[in-house]
């Protein structure tokens, strides 16, 4: 019974809170990112990019914004640099200020919104203009 919520606004689940409102990102996972410093080595830079990417479907041109930081984690490639810092802290500000994704409604017509470049590729899932997923 103590794990049992009853008559409440919004439930946290997995690191997301969903509420009528939607589904959003757990304040909590985003304040660990907000706090995280710049990594020094190869195992900090996965940890951060594992962080990040669990909330990957929020963040529009996640992939593209990512990009910078996952080419340093080739073989010999971590060099940290004022363009690895640059996208540290471009991924970092995406990633503490998502969204709110919609809940999706089965009874009324999808629209798939995509786009790419020569990097990346992306696409929007959304019901009446609003997005119910991101993906990447």
């Amino acid at each position: 019974m103590s794990k049992c919520r009853f008559a409440t606004l919004e439930v946290a689940y997995l690191g997301h809170v969903i509420s009528a409102e939607g589904v959003k990102a757990d304040p909590e996972k985003l304040q660990a990112v907000e706090d995280w410093p710049f990594p020094t080595s190869l195992k900090a830079l996965r940890g951060f990019l594992g962080l990040t990417g669990y909330y990957r479907q929020f963040i529009k041109g996640y992939g593209s914004l990512a990009a910078p930081l996952t080419n340093l984690l080739k073989k010999d490639q971590f060099v940290w640099s004022e363009e690895a810092k640059e996208a540290f802290q471009n991924l970092k500000r995406a990633v503490t200020q998502p969204p709110v994704l919609t809940l999706p409604d089965f009874f009324l017509p999808f629209t798939i919104e995509g786009d790419a470049s020569g990097s990346a590729i992306g696409a929007v899932l959304m019901q009446k203009k609003k997005t119910n997923s991101v993906l990447q």
